[in-house]
């Protein structure tokens, strides 16, 4: 624990409240005028919370974040350490009686394990309590505000202290800052290593936002994985900006649970009081505005509150609400770009999602399809995207096929295939018309699922595609163990293909790798004559790009293959010449 964490025993000391079942007075008024001398430590033998008359009696030993054995030297004798470890390690509570080393030490002290560490209790007046009745007391009087799980401070404590420092805040009075922190891929590691894991990441992860507070500043667990942090002070938005880069930093090293590293950042969303919020729920509201935007960022970073991202997150909801009946309204169509075989053979067309909204207008599928995969939509979507492009494509000639692309969401939804081989039933293509493209990002959990997935739509006849190859993961594992027919090289390899040598080499790499393994290779993003021409002689099997042709609406599919065909052949024979 961070030698400067804030203890319960000096906050008490000037901590009011007129309501009498205010949980935060509760026990600051138990510490502030018990006679027993009160005192919790963390995993760390560090201590948190204390009892005004401990200081009284130790003195400068007394301080938020002195070890144990600062305060009581009695736990490096052997025999009280093998017993103080042994209720620490979730043993029973016991008294253990302690060497008389000076005139006035204690005899004994009654040392309970807690969720976070442990309590002592050393009484120095005798009441006619039992051991059992001082550690309930204690212990209920410590969880009133105090969250079971990491020890932090709880969300109704929370509350109580975020009131009571805007309420104080003025021309002299400290500022104060909210952090609203949340875990970045918590639910993976819930997901893969068990909720046991999860609460001994909550628990490390308590631990390092605890290691970064300094004086005025405390913090929460709120809820989840959510935490907080309330920081007073006036040298302000430096002290938040500073504190979030702390936190940012500290959660880019690796929790170890169960001997293994477990990766997992944190996002942090900053507002202050009195500028973004003059009561609790504004300020609670701006921060989580901005914690937004920071995941929306990228995550693993800290975003200020501004009312720019109030307008954008208005925005965006007024999107997600129009998206909800988009679908019956309509207002969702499909294009198509063609795929293009050297030297020119237009073999099939790529369906492309598209929204038209009656209002904004055209809006990017790069906007509205991770609203869509958020609120449980794509699977929906998917299903009618799957079959408008099967319909669609029985007006086309026969020997074309048409590639539809599968969000995570669909692959993941356990019902791929039976709505698959329904839609090819109901429909009436030819399964290998069809050709399915799933990113990378769908392969990294259920490895067995996905496996099975694949090898049924492979029986079905229908081709399977790697999108975007080489811009995420891209584990050769996956070209090894998943039954793909063709591998798609993302656009960012080609976009300077010209000139770019190591890009060369890679897509080069790429195109004999899937050679070698029996796949064939499309280049995606191809814009310029020379790219083609490239392509053409390292014999990548299709190219896809607006250099031969843009997508386009169904209506225009027709007109292309017997009108646009003729440019297509022109710009593939000059390339070919050139090769």
């Amino acid at each position: 624990m961070h030698p400067k964490a804030s203890g319960v025993g000096r906050e008490s000391k000037g901590t009011t409240s007129d309501a009498p079942d205010n949980a935060e007075a509760l026990l600051a008024d138990f510490l502030s005028n018990t006679a027993d001398l009160v005192s919790f430590y963390d995993r760390d033998f560090r201590l948190t919370h204390y009892a005004t008359r401990l200081k009284d009696v130790y003195g400068g030993a007394v301080t938020p974040g002195a070890a144990i054995w600062q305060v009581y030297p009695s736990f490096l004798d052997s025999r009280c350490r093998d017993e103080f470890l042994r209720v620490f390690q979730g043993g029973s509570a016991a008294r253990i009686e302690l060497p008389r080393s000076k005139r006035d030490a204690p005899q004994s002290v009654f040392v309970f394990a807690t969720s976070n560490g442990v309590g002592i209790i050393e009484s120095r007046q005798h009441v006619g309590r039992s051991a059992t009745e001082e550690q309930e007391r204690v212990i209920l009087l410590h969880q009133a505000t105090h969250d079971v799980l990491t020890g932090l401070q709880n969300r109704r404590r929370f509350g109580e202290r975020l009131q009571q420092a805007l309420a104080a805040i003025g021309e002299t009075r400290p500022k104060a800052a909210l952090l609203q922190i949340d875990l970045d891929d918590f639910k993976a590691v819930n997901d893969t290593l068990g909720h046991g894991a999860g609460d001994t990441l909550l628990q490390l992860a308590a631990g390092r936002i605890r290691d970064a507070l300094r004086d005025g500043e405390s913090a929460y667990r709120y809820a989840g994985d959510e935490f907080a942090v309330i920081q007073l002070g006036n040298e302000q938005p430096a002290a938040a900006e500073r504190l979030a880069g702390s936190l940012v930093d500290a959660f880019k090293q690796p929790f170890v649970i169960n001997d293994i590293p477990v990766f997992v950042g944190c996002s942090i969303g900053i507002a202050f009081a009195p500028e973004h919020g003059t009561d609790g729920e504004q300020l609670m509201k701006a921060a989580d505005i901005a914690l937004y935007a920071a995941k929306t960022d990228g995550r693993g970073c800290a975003r200020i509150f501004n009312r720019a991202m109030l307008l954008l997150l208005e925005q965006r909801e007024n999107l997600r609400r129009s998206l909800r009946t988009a679908l019956q309204r309509g207002e969702l169509y499909l294009e198509y770009q063609p795929l293009i075989r050297p030297p020119s053979s237009v073999i099939g067309f790529e369906a492309l999602l598209r929204w038209r909204h009656p209002e904004v207008g055209i809006i990017p599928p790069g906007v509205f399809i991770p609203i869509a995969e958020a609120d449980g939509l794509m699977d929906e979507i998917g299903r009618w995207v799957l079959e408008e492009a099967c319909r669609q494509a029985l007006t086309w000639p026969p020997s074309l096929t048409v590639a539809v692309n599968l969000s995570p969401a669909q692959f993941l939804s356990g019902s791929l295939t039976d709505t698959v081989a329904e839609i090819i039933d109901e429909v009436g293509i030819r399964a290998e018309r069809l050709e399915l493209e799933i990113t990378e990002t769908v392969l990294l959990e259920k490895t067995v699922d996905n496996i099975d997935i694949l090898n049924t739509l492979n029986v079905l006849g229908i081709r399977i595609s790697l999108d975007d190859f080489g811009t995420h993961y891209s584990s050769l594992s996956y070209l090894k163990n998943f039954p793909f027919d063709t591998l798609k090289i993302d656009q960012y390899f080609i976009a300077d293909l010209e000139t770019d040598s190591k890009g060369q080499t890679i897509v080069r790499s790429i195109i004999n790798l899937a050679h070698g393994l029996g796949m064939s290779v499309t280049a995606e993003g191809v814009e310029t004559s020379a790219q083609a021409r490239w392509l053409i002689k390292e014999n990548c099997d299709c190219l896809q790009g607006n250099f031969l042709g843009r997508p386009l609406g169904i209506e225009a599919i027709g007109d292309f293959i017997r009108r646009s065909l003729p440019r297509v052949v022109r710009a593939m024979e000059e390339s070919n010449r050139a090769v």
